[in-house]
């Protein structure tokens, strides 16, 4: 879908912003340009579009130089989305969202339809539709945004570091309704951030750009956390990338035990044959199987089972679904260093130890190769 051909980006002072930068951004997927502050990331975004003019190079759209058709009509052909959601403040939040469709010609009925359709896949309740901006949490004018340039339906989207504005708790949740929303519509999706974390989680594909406007390398992200092209990308990834790596590697084939665990409403006689099962506590679970809480075996006592004297079982992981990143995470934080596995309902499935983990994550280093996709 884009193609950027050896392109330079020079301004009349002589800086050189991008430097005969050359990517093959694949279709329906999501490419991420990462990189220090003055690498040149958003120059390029804004180049794909003509925001700005490149001094040497081309770039293709679906194999046409970008420059053969009118600026407007290329625009209107991408949706862009920005920090801060960039809305025109005077106008409701279905109007906003229709403003391309109503450039294109579309009717005002049909533009609103359809701004009801991208307000339900966004996720953002129909009430809102007659607010403006100002009345809307910074996480739903992102959605907003992300809306308004989804609206006329173009093959591809830019998209200019629009979640960094937001607290880290509403900023996993936008990501995840990106990569949920690009599961249905499979578009070609640029995206840039200054945040490697971000960059490895949503992206198809990883572009790491120098200062002044140079590839770096150019891969998956389960590539560039196991073999970083030198020092320069090694270093920007962080010396925790080790850690990162493990969010490409499935929980699913972790050992847990389901014998350490006991209901709240559990006989004498069934805490003490688990009292022998192989961890130094006990899992206590509420009567629908739900973790409460750990506890030494000895201070639970039969029908009198106090939650107050419940060692709390931390954030647990989903069984399968979730990665060993997550899993050691829930494990480290645990204070009986045991992470517990629940199933898609919340039910626990079962309880792991860090050594248990341990032995997962070196079997999986082992038998890595290929293609990975990041797990939550």
């Amino acid at each position: 879908m884009i193609r950027i051909d050896s392109v330079t980006k020079r301004y009349p002072d002589g800086t050189v912003a991008v430097d005969r930068l050359s990517l093959e951004i694949p279709d329906r997927s999501i490419t991420v340009l990462v990189g220090p502050s003055g690498c040149g990331k958003t120059t390029t975004l804004r180049m794909i579009n003509r925001m700005v003019e490149p001094s040497e190079g081309t770039i293709l759209i679906d194999g046409v130089d970008s420059r053969q058709q009118p600026v407007n009509t290329l625009r209107r052909s991408m949706g862009y989305v920005i920090q801060n959601a960039g809305l025109f403040q005077h106008r409701t939040i279905i109007d906003n969202i229709a403003t391309v469709p109503r450039l294109l010609g579309w009717s005002k009925d049909k533009s609103r339809a359809r701004a009801r359709e991208l307000m339900e896949r966004v996720g953002l309740d129909a009430t809102l539709a007659k607010r403006y901006p100002y009345q809307l949490s910074g996480g739903q004018q992102q959605r907003v945004g992300v809306a308004r340039a989804l609206a006329a339906d173009p093959p591809v989207l830019l998209m200019d570091e629009p979640f960094s504005a937001v607290d880290p708790v509403v900023r996993k949740g936008l990501q995840d309704e990106l990569l949920r929303i690009q599961e249905e519509l499979g578009k070609t999706i640029v995206f840039v951030t200054h945040d490697i974390d971000e960059a490895v989680k949503i992206g198809s594909m990883v572009a790491v750009l120098r200062t002044g406007g140079r590839l770096a390398q150019f891969a998956p992200p389960a590539e560039l956390l196991s073999s970083p092209a030198d020092a320069f990308v090694e270093d920007f990834l962080g010396a925790d990338r080790g850690i990162r790596r493990l969010s490409f590697f499935s929980s699913a084939g972790l050992d847990l035990l389901t014998a350490p665990i006991v209901a709240v409403d559990a006989t004498a006689e069934q805490i003490a044959a688990r009292a022998d099962a192989g961890a130094p506590y006990l899992l206590v679970t509420d009567v629908e199987g739900k973790p409460l809480g750990w506890s030494e075996p000895g201070r639970l006592t039969a029908g009198r089972i106090d939650r107050g004297q419940l060692l709390s079982h931390g954030r647990p992981f989903v069984a399968g679904q979730e990665s060993l990143r997550a899993a050691l995470d829930c494990a480290v934080l645990s204070p009986t260093g045991w992470a517990v596995a629940v199933d898609g309902e919340g039910r626990a499935a079962g309880v792991v130890s860090q050594q248990a983990i341990g032995e997962a994550i070196r079997g999986a280093h082992e038998d890595s190769v290929g293609p990975a996709k990041v797990l939550r």
